[in-house]
């Protein structure tokens, strides 16, 4: 299975999600963070993750007779890059995105469920604002976010820390007046 494919569900995508930040998990671990998805399911996941080279095995220890393993997410294996994107055909766009959606879904779920969720304490936003924008300036906006983003992406767990999920999604709404459309 490629690094697509393995990415393209939305277990995997939260496990890779609850992997960030330099992470060193059990599966017990993970079950733990992710109660809202079977044991059976989670182990059979983590497996084909660590098969097709996005988790490696950390360390390894016996715990009652059985090896407990360790795992780590191996973050530059965990990207679909550009180039891959570019190359993505209509559906494979629709797909991408479902599992995005879903996995959203899940995530904001399973946050809900959680005893003292507190949606305005927790600074929890789920806004869509419309904008004109050129393409020049779409592209400088897009800067702008990424080196925001990336001063914090690095960040590894803490004490003071909360590990937030935030998924920027922009796309044209309709056509560009430049293209035939009306002011």
């Amino acid at each position: 299975m490629d690094t697509v494919d393995l990415l393209l569900h939305p277990v995997r995508l939260r496990i890779v999600h609850t992997m960030s930040g330099g992470r060193t998990l059990t599966t017990s671990q993970l079950c733990a963070l992710l109660p809202d998805i079977s044991k059976a399911t989670l182990y059979r996941h983590v497996s084909l993750l660590a098969d097709g080279g996005l988790l490696e095995v950390a360390g390894e220890q016996r715990v009652r007779g059985a090896v407990e393993r360790r795992y780590r997410l191996r973050r530059e294996r965990a990207v679909i890059d550009a180039e891959t994107a570019a190359s993505l055909p209509p559906e494979g766009h629709r797909r991408v995105f479902a599992v995005a959606m879903a996995t959203l879904l899940a995530e904001f779920n399973a946050y809900l469920d959680r005893p003292g969720a507190a949606p305005a304490a927790d600074l929890v936003g789920y806004r869509q604002h419309a904008m004109w924008v050129s393409r020049d300036e779409l592209a400088a906006m897009i800067d702008e976010m990424r080196d925001v983003l990336m001063r914090r992406i690095a960040n590894e767990p803490s004490a003071e820390r909360t590990r937030y999920l935030i998924s920027p999604i922009l796309f044209p709404a309709e056509e560009s007046s430049a293209a035939g459309g009306e002011n």
